[in-house]
């Protein structure tokens, strides 16, 4: 699934060519990637079409643009989704053309003029909504917007308020994190993954971070002092600017920025995926272990467990 870089290098990308946009059609090509939309608020066609989007807007892993309307627009990239610009009367720059095509919005920008936004979603995990807008629970601006300004600000969905902030939110709360991780008693990955402690971190830059900050996945979050929380902090804000710098992550076509480009960080990654090569720190095979359906990646030697689970 894209995480914060991925998803911030779509928002960057679109956000010059949404901001301002009116919606003059919505074709929608597959409706099982409207499942998250509440059709009782309304035909999600009926609540886009006319509409100018305010801004491209991101939290942790979700995105949305708000609109004139006061509701706002969320896409959910799922596992496989992308945001793709497009000239009108060509073809989704993905592989297959329209093939994978779920929902297409006609848009006329005053400065760029008609442009297509193409959401194409292989496996349909993902999708999009109209969603009702609630303030933010500290009244701050409720996700990153480049710098974007409006009464929309310290509005966010429904459906993301109760995604935490991300570590690149200037909002985000050092002593608040430390003092809730401190109350866990979950392995130190099982928590940086929950959404509602921290937001925008998934399984690659969880094993990233870790790495870096020399911790085993499964260490008890609440046995680490506060330096050594302080230490794991910034070792994921260190990996998320990094991998921003990189356009996030692409191991295949499912992850692509809305031009249809790759990002590079897979070439800088030291943990995920590495298992079977030698640790670049220490020379220590890395290992692979089962955990939540998915793998851990650590060197064994580097990452060790020290203490027991529940310690």
């Amino acid at each position: 699934m894209p995480e914060l870089p991925e998803v911030e290098v779509v928002r960057a990308g679109i956000s010059p060519a949404v901001s301002g946009a009116r919606v003059c059609g919505v074709d929608v090509a597959e409706q099982r990637s409207l499942r998250r939309h509440d059709a009782a608020a309304g035909t999600f066609g009926d609540l886009l079409e006319g509409q100018r989007i305010l801004a491209a807007v991101r939290r942790g892993k979700f995105l949305w643009m708000p609109l004139e309307s006061g509701r706002a627009l969320v896409v959910h990239l799922g596992m496989s989704g992308q945001v793709l610009l497009g000239s009108p009367g060509l073809a989704a720059n993905a592989p297959g053309g329209d093939r994978l095509l779920r929902i297409r919005l006609h848009l006329d920008h005053p400065g760029h003029g008609e442009l297509w936004l193409n959401f194409v979603d292989q496996r349909i995990f993902g999708g999009m909504a109209i969603d009702t807008m609630v303030p933010t629970a500290d009244a701050r601006p409720a996700g990153y917007s480049g710098g974007a300004v409006g009464p929309w600000e310290s509005l966010i969905p429904s459906q993301v308020a109760h995604i935490a902030r991300d570590p690149l939110d200037p909002a985000f709360s050092d002593t608040a994190f430390l003092t809730a991780l401190a109350r866990r008693k979950s392995g130190i990955k099982r928590a940086l993954l929950d959404q509602s402690l921290v937001s925008g971190i998934g399984n690659i830059y969880a094993d990233e971070a870790l790495f870096v900050a020399r911790m085993h996945y499964d260490q008890p979050a609440s046995s680490l002092s506060r330096a050594r929380a302080r230490t794991l902090l910034a070792a994921a804000r260190e990996i998320l600017h990094q991998a921003l710098a990189e356009g996030g992550t692409s191991f295949d076509a499912q992850y692509v920025n809305v031009n249809g480009e790759s990002g590079y960080f897979a070439h800088s990654l030291r943990a995920y995926g590495q298992h079977g090569k030698p640790c670049p720190r220490c020379g220590t095979t890395m290992v692979r272990e089962q955990f939540m359906n998915r793998g851990s990646h650590f060197c064994p030697r580097c990452q060790r467990l020290r203490a027991a689970r529940g310690a």
